[in-house]
């Protein structure tokens, strides 16, 4: 009898340990290509590299970073392109998933024909688009370089000097390199918004549109107080990818304007980019990072908080 509830009891220990050996080696794995880089990233952002090893130097590299006039301008150019990008990637989407709910003629195929962006790599958008603006021998230059189109001297997107700001230091309105690149960012991000919005779209009650309609409320009513509210959670979920994309993406910035002309293309990831790699200050590349982390944070906090704002109002 006592040999049974040994038995017993060592199953029943087994049993209890049993998930935990399960998910052991997914626990590994996170630890190691998430949690141990992440506290390196941390630990790294307080040291500086002597050519005697790494020294403790506290949150210097904090200070430095805030204290560059390239990070301030750095950090503008960040918020104009965020908002252009996310703003009209939004937008558009929403317009084209509403024409292709209405079962148009060869809208599969339309469907799929949208879904080619999304299957380039970033490195690869930004070397198309900058050779449509090469100058002198790009597919558009010709057009944008004439002074018949855009007087007085026309425009090359590559090379043209940012517009004086209208807010002191801040960069609006933005240079031509600047749209250009919200534009190819924009392209290479529609499909998954429009497919996101579109499946979205097709969920919305079709009794409750046509009861509207009933009721006298013409298509822009039914599209603001109907389509819009019960669209919410995945417009939400659409931004928060955009807004991740967009500030951690560095790829399209890259290949395209090269951080150029100047620094009027020269965002956060970016800046990340050049510190790290380029002047090898690895220090201040992971204080940037965490700077970038916690701005992360912080997006999705304010629009998750945003949102309940408007689902409490509507």
């Amino acid at each position: 009898m006592r040999q049974l509830l040994s038995r017993s009891k060592g199953g029943g220990r087994t049993q209890s340990t049993l998930p935990f050996w399960l998910i052991l080696p997914t626990i590994i794995v996170l630890l190691a290509i998430q949690v141990y880089p992440a506290l390196y990233t941390v630990w790294l952002s307080l040291q500086e590299r002597e050519p005697e090893g790494w020294t403790f130097i506290g949150l210097e590299n904090f200070k430095r970073l805030f204290a560059t006039s390239l990070f301030n301008e750095s950090v503008g150019h960040t918020i104009v392109f965020l908002v252009g990008y996310a703003g009209l990637t939004l937008v558009l989407g929403f317009v084209i998933a509403l024409l292709l709910s209405r079962n148009v003629r060869l809208s599969g195929l339309y469907i799929t024909l949208l879904f080619i962006p999304w299957i380039i790599a970033d490195l690869l958008v930004g070397l198309i688009f900058r050779l449509m603006v090469v100058p002198d021998y790009g597919l558009l230059s010709g057009i944008l370089q004439n002074p018949a189109i855009i007087p007085p001297d026309g425009l090359s997107v590559l090379t043209a000097v940012p517009p004086k700001s209208w807010f002191g230091d801040f960069p609006f309105p933005p240079a031509a390199a600047m749209t250009f690149l919200i534009l190819a960012s924009t392209w290479r991000a529609l499909p998954f918004v429009t497919l996101l919005l579109l499946a979205a779209m097709q969920t919305v009650p079709t009794e409750i549109i046509e009861s509207s309609r009933i009721d006298g409320a013409n298509g822009r009513q039914v599209i603001r107080h109907i389509m819009v509210p019960l669209m919410l959670p995945t417009m939400v979920v659409a931004l928060f990818s955009l807004t991740l994309s967009g500030m951690n993406g560095v790829g399209m910035v890259f290949s395209l304007t090269g951080g150029g002309p100047g620094t009027s293309t020269y965002v956060l990831s970016y800046m990340l980019y050049s510190i790290g790699w380029d002047r090898l200050q690895f220090g201040r590349a992971a204080a940037l990072a965490l700077m970038i982390a916690i701005v992360n944070w912080l997006l999705i906090s304010g629009t998750l908080r945003l949102t309940r704002v408007e689902e409490r109002s509507v």
